[in-house]
């Protein structure tokens, strides 16, 4: 899938601008993420710098783009082109996706009481948001240099996140004597599941490079 999508966006100039289109959606994520993060865990007033509403229009507005764009190239070119244009079309959903958790974290800030803070938790909390924030330049350089590497060990690191959200979710649960107030035990858990899910788009974009169209959003098959 790699080598067809690097043959194509070489010769074909609407498929390298809807590839270029699925890059800045993610650049735009990115920004709102690191935003929202500050919003719900650094301001006690769940202050933004961007508008948050016109940054997920703009992110809206690339989706729409990049399915025109695909459809117009794949209706004067040849339908071999197919599989690359449907690989497109998956990323840009899951990258608008990743825009809408964002905002979800927003209203979680907007309504949690001042800044998110559990003490017992913090250094977990730390490194997820970390560990999804580095993720993001991590996809960008992957499909700017079409480096399935990157891709995997993204995924790997992903994965790993996902499993500590979850771990953070049933211990809360389970757990009667955490000394958690109960707005920041909602919250945290509204979080944790927000963060497994924006994990779980980035690692479906980071598919597309490693495996064929009917496996992203699936790990790669182990050969052996």
């Amino acid at each position: 899938m790699l080598k067809e999508l690097q043959k194509i966006f070489g010769r074909k100039g609407l498929m390298e601008q809807a590839l270029d289109d699925s890059v800045e959606m993610l650049k735009e994520d990115w920004e709102m993420f690191r935003e929202s993060v500050k919003s719900l865990r650094e301001s006690e007033t769940a202050e933004l710098k961007i508008d948050i509403e016109d940054k997920d229009s703009k992110i809206n507005k690339f989706e729409r783009d990049v399915r025109k764009k695909v459809l117009t190239h794949l209706a004067v070119n040849d339908v071999g082109d197919l599989n690359v244009g449907l690989v497109l079309i998956s990323i840009v959903i899951d990258i608008e996706r990743i825009g809408d958790y964002t905002k979800n974290i927003v209203e979680l800030a907007q309504n949690h009481p001042g800044k998110l803070y559990v003490k017992e938790w913090e250094d977990t909390i730390k490194e997820i948001e970390g560990t999804v924030s580095k993720n993001f330049g991590v996809l960008i350089q992957a499909f700017e240099e079409s480096d399935s590497d990157l891709a995997k060990k993204l995924i790997d690191d992903l994965w790993k996140v996902k499993n500590e959200c979850d771990n953070c979710m049933w211990v809360l649960l389970k757990d009667g004597g955490t000394k958690v107030t109960v707005p920041d035990a909602v919250a945290f858990a509204l979080y944790m599941r927000y963060l497994k899910r924006i994990s779980s788009h980035l690692m479906n974009a980071a598919s597309s490079i490693i495996v064929p169209f009917h496996r992203i959003g699936y790990r790669e098959k182990n050969k052996n």
